[in-house]
């Protein structure tokens, strides 16, 4: 499997990604320059987090007007799988790829610590051999990641399955207005949502920095699981 890795000027967890794919799950991984429009024959895309363009302006404002980022939608619209971690998921949601936006944080602070996510549905690729109700526990690292759209879209999203994580307790539980739990404020705890087809996928959380249980600390390797699920 060929994976493609989006470096927009500014992404920082690049190489945590093409580690994963690449060394620890031996895939053919390799970064994609966001000036290129060639995909390299990718099977999936990665857009990783970071602060792409410095988020000058907003959270993936710019990024979306990479040339890199029109055939990233034409890969998506053909079927194509796209995982967007962090900054990449508000590249997609500026892009148009998934619906809403993530706003500032409850709180207006830099959030940067170690949460629990529960997966809530299994119709994406990224956790299709998942559990529902299974929990991840891995860090985020973000100031712009409380989760908001509209009521109609928030429904279309619980009714569709597109819900792909939420933030939770240790055990699983959602508990939306505690914010020790639901640690930004995101509408309905979301951590990660998918499009209706289950090929794009956007979350906050960053997995990819708890898959070795020697470094993973709090979350051991947990967040290794859904990254199996694109072979």
């Amino acid at each position: 499997m060929k994976v493609g890795v989006v470096v927009f000027p500014g992404t920082n967890c690049d190489q945590d990604v093409l580690r994963v794919y690449g060394e620890l799950l031996g895939m053919q991984a390799f970064p994609v320059w966001h000036r290129d429009t060639d995909l390299k024959g990718a099977d999936l895309i990665v857009l990783p987090g970071g602060f792409s363009y410095g988020d000058y302006l907003r959270t993936g404002a710019l990024a979306k007007l990479s040339p890199v980022m029109e055939s990233v939608k034409g890969f998506a619209d053909r079927g194509g799988r796209v995982l967007g971690i962090c900054n990449g998921f508000q590249v997609l949601c500026e892009a148009g790829l998934l619906p809403g936006a993530l706003l500032e944080n409850v709180g207006r602070r830099f959030l940067s610590r170690f949460v629990h996510i529960t997966v809530d549905s299994t119709r994406s690729f990224f956790t299709k051999g998942l559990t529902q109700g299974q929990v991840i526990t891995c860090p985020i690292a973000h100031f712009q990641g409380n989760y908001f759209a509209d009521p109609k879209t928030l429904q279309e999203l619980t009714d569709n399955g597109q819900i792909v994580f939420r933030y939770s307790t240790a055990q699983g539980e959602v508990r939306v207005d505690d914010q020790e739990v639901n640690v930004n404020g995101s509408c309905l705890a979301i951590a990660g949502i998918s499009n209706r087809a289950g090929n794009v996928v956007g979350l906050m959380p960053h997995p990819e920095r708890a898959v070795e249980t020697l470094i993973g600390y709090a979350g051991g390797d947990t967040g290794l699981a859904p990254f199996q699920q694109c072979g």
